[in-house]
């Protein structure tokens, strides 16, 4: 999987600069930049408490920004890496167990047909896309969720997660290969549940 980096914008890094210093427009910007990827990500690890965890990340971000070190880029993996944190937080307070990812030999036999894994998350609407990430193991769902949905490289990713960046591709490329599969899987229920009957209405 090799997703396209998603750039901060040009200004990113002066509303940083700015909002470091106490400039509250300069924090409207990074909110209205960073809010909509970063509720996609919560959503996938929290489902609908995404927005109370979301609060809770842009009040720490809010109180300690002026500590912040870094342009548009650093920030935005600062702020996904604070998210990240309470959602884990959240998900220890409702002593929800975590997912147990399956074994590498599982995998070993996969094709890489990494145009294929793509094509699994953009064929699904934001939402279904969501839901459906956050079913898989959680170490697979936020792979995907920071390379496909938020657009990181694997590096930076791989710095959120504490990994290498070699293991945040291959749990990623199991997740997509996961969803391909999911997906693969519903077509054909799919395509009978709209062939017609003898007598050409739709079957229910």
């Amino acid at each position: 999987m090799a997703p396209v980096k998603a750039q901060p914008p040009a200004d990113m890094s002066s509303a940083v600069a700015r909002a470091r210093h106490g400039d509250e427009e300069a924090f409207r910007i990074l909110y209205r930049l960073l809010q909509p990827g970063l509720l996609r990500y919560l959503t996938g690890l929290v489902g609908v408490d995404a927005e109370d965890v979301a609060a809770e990340a842009w009040e720490q971000i809010a109180r300690d920004i002026r500590s912040f070190q870094g342009d548009g880029d650093g920030f935005r993996r600062w702020a996904v890496t604070i998210a990240r944190h309470r959602a884990l937080d959240h998900l220890r307070r409702q002593r929800r167990r975590p997912s147990v990812a399956a074994p590498s030999e599982t995998f070993a036999d996969l094709p890489a047909d990494e145009d294929t894994e793509a094509r699994a998350v953009d064929a699904l609407g934001t939402r279904a896309a969501i839901a459906m990430i956050a079913t898989l193991p959680r170490d697979q769902a936020e792979a995907v969720l920071l390379r496909a949905v938020m657009g990181l490289d694997a590096a930076t990713a791989g710095q959120i997660l504490g990994k290498r960046p070699g293991a945040v591709r291959m749990a990623a490329h199991r997740g997509l290969q996961t969803l391909a599969r999911r997906l693969l899987d519903q077509a054909p229920a799919a395509t009978l549940a709209a062939t017609p009957d003898p007598d050409g209405r739709l079957r229910a």
